[in-house]
């Protein structure tokens, strides 16, 4: 079985302020161990169920935050950004068997996560045909129109209930809860348990059954922060909708990434 896993760290288990997520911060380190023990305990997870080829995608800011020499070594790992539109879901294939999401957080316009953004943190939401779209949305379409099943998420709570309302089948392990400004975590060790175990159970499910759905249409519409970047999103087919917000439409996921990887 071959896998892919996309390593986020909002949703890593504790973390609650931006410097938890920044290299150069003091508070860092910790959290970039805790992001790579938990990577680790969904790979070794998925080792132990039979899964042979596993590519992990670092998919946080600079992509170089996994320590690799903590991770099991069946696997490989793909470290900086690819510079193509796929994004956090560089080097996904369509002969993959299934995508693993861990350390991922609630989106833009969620008060589920107090660090919630899409992408980046200068929109206030990216809706696709009317639902807020977390950057698990983003992914999840991704590997849904090069037929790739999602297996498993880890993150905060909100994130997790967002994904078991698309789609029950999906394992989910809710590390924190956002309260506000503050988040209720679970002890990390139990963490990483939960996180094996969860991921044992998804190499051993039917793919079909995980699923994200894909559209055959995509409206896009992006609200910004500040008004002059819907003004400077000049990209074929994006139209304006409002001071500080833009809309797109089109038929082909692949066209989407395009205009995000422009525009967002």
């Amino acid at each position: 079985m071959k896998l892919f896993v996309s390593a986020d760290i909002e949703g890593t288990t504790g973390i609650t302020l931006w410097d938890e997520t920044e290299n150069g911060h003091s508070r860092y380190a910790y959290f970039q161990q805790q992001m790579t023990k938990e990577v680790a305990a969904a790979c070794q997870g998925a080792l132990d169920a039979g899964c042979d080829d596993i590519l992990i995608k670092d998919a946080h800011d600079s992509a170089c935050n996994l320590i690799p020499s903590m991770l099991p070594e069946e696997i490989r790992i793909f470290r900086g950004w690819g510079s193509d539109i796929m994004s956090m879901m560089a080097g996904l294939e369509k002969d993959c068997d299934g995508v693993f999401f861990t350390g991922y957080h609630s989106g833009a316009g969620m008060d589920t996560n107090p660090l919630s953004h899409t992408m980046n943190t200068r929109n206030n939401y990216v809706k696709i045909n009317g639902m807020i779209a977390p950057e698990l949305m983003i992914n999840s379409l991704t590997a849904a129109y090069l037929g790739v099943p999602v297996r498993l998420v880890t993150g905060d709570k909100g994130l997790c209930d967002w994904m078991k309302a698309i789609n029950p089948h999906i394992e989910t392990v809710a590390v924190s809860e956002g309260r506000g400004r503050g988040s209720i975590s679970i002890h990390p060790n139990k963490a990483l348990r939960l996180i094996k175990e969860a991921a044992e159970r998804a190499v051993k499910k039917d793919g079909a059954d995980c699923m994200f759905p894909l559209p055959k249409h995509f409206k896009v519409e992006i609200s910004f922060k500040d008004h002059f970047r819907a003004k400077g999103a000049s990209y074929p087919g994006v139209v304006q909708t409002g001071p500080a917000s833009i809309a797109f439409e089109a038929d082909d996921w692949m066209d989407v990434l395009r205009m995000l990887d422009n525009v967002l």
